[in-house]
């Protein structure tokens, strides 16, 4: 059958530090958890080279035993590009069995599509750094893609090449939404500067408003900036801490909150939590870094300000959104079979 309109046999190389589905953080491997269920409801044959742990509709070809932060904790093991080689290694040995590969492993290890003739395309999932630029200008004939118009102009604007948008979805069947207004604000995210819970603190007290943080430290970095500038915050009423979050536990905190507020302080490529909190009917309070812009609707799913400082004037307006409407507008744009859908356009294209 033609690759142009039938079944498409596809490799699908994630990253290793969670499994597929991640148990909490890991918005790399929730969107290949949802690509890949998709894919294979749609009739197509996919291979996920994933670890032993994950689990998937899919074949699973396993590259090593376990996810790598869990293993790394049980074991000596340090380095993850060793493992992240060998995957490679092992996905690119079956190249001549498939008929495309979508890498989201990390711009890395792209150069090495160029080995084989089976069509490779690389999701960049972060900010593009001059790493990740130089090689696109290098290795111009291997198919990239962003996730936000914003990140893909940084490659396409250095690099004269097209970088086509094919933004992340959600599953909007695994969220209920609550139409009625909730009592506190939230912030889920990495407890780091970049994040910004400091900041979501401040609006929220100034908004005369509590909040609850979900997420937490993943280096030691990051594990300092919360020592010193969040804990402190913490009196469990105002501002309370509930830590990493699973899949109901984050439903619970964002389906029931008045609104997320997200006052990153770099160029966020996507956001994902962003449209999960408005897959639960809440709306979005952002700083207009990165994505934002391009993710919330102003004045239908969320506000977004130039400035930190001129978020809090936005919180009344964020409050009176209809929240019914919120849900209708992010699913009408970010749902999961729209994203799989442009996804299955450009493998037919590459």
């Amino acid at each position: 059958m033609s690759r142009a309109c039938g079944p498409l046999r596809i490799g699908i190389a994630p990253p290793l530090w969670a499994p597929i589905p991640p148990k909490t953080y890991g918005g790399v491997e929730l969107m290949v958890h949802l690509l890949t269920g998709e894919l294979v409801r749609q009739g197509h044959q996919v291979t996920l080279f994933g670890t032993g742990d994950s689990r998937t509709p899919a074949r699973l070809e396993a590259v090593c035993e376990q996810n790598i932060l869990d293993f790394m904790a049980g074991t000596e093991a340090c380095v993850y590009e060793a493992f992240a080689n060998a995957a490679v290694a092992r996905t690119l040995a079956r190249a001549e069995e498939l008929d495309v590969i979508h890498f989201h492993s990390g711009m890395h290890w792209l150069p090495f599509a160029t080995l084989v003739k089976t069509p490779c395309l690389f999701t960049i999932h972060t900010f593009a750094s001059f790493d990740d630029r130089w090689i696109a200008r290098n290795f111009p004939t291997v198919p990239l893609n962003g996730i936000s118009q914003c990140q893909a102009a940084q490659i396409a604007g250095e690099s004269g090449r097209e970088i086509p948008v094919v933004y992340n979805g959600c599953d909007f069947s695994a969220f209920q939404p609550r139409y009625e207004p909730g009592r506190y604000l939230a912030f889920l995210g990495r407890m780091s500067y970049d994040k910004n819970p400091l900041d979501a603190i401040r609006l929220a007290q100034a908004a005369g408003m509590p909040i609850v943080l979900a997420g937490q430290a993943q280096q030691a970095k990051e594990e300092a900036y919360f020592e010193k500038e969040i804990r402190p915050l913490i009196d469990g009423e105002r501002v309370r801490y509930i830590g990493p979050v699973n899949h109901a536990q984050k439903q619970e905190l964002l389906r029931n909150a008045a609104a997320l507020i997200f006052p990153i302080q770099w160029e966020e490529p996507f956001g994902l939590v962003m449209i999960e909190a408005m897959a639960c009917g809440t709306p979005v309070l952002g700083h207009a870094l990165g994505s934002v812009a391009e993710v919330v609707d102003a004045g239908i799913t969320g506000f977004y300000a130039p400035e930190i400082a001129q978020m809090g004037a936005l919180v009344p307006e964020v409050l009176a959104l209809d929240r019914r409407r919120v849900r209708q507008q992010a699913e009408s744009r970010f749902s999961c079979q729209r994203m799989v859908s442009e996804y299955v356009d450009l493998y037919r294209r590459i």
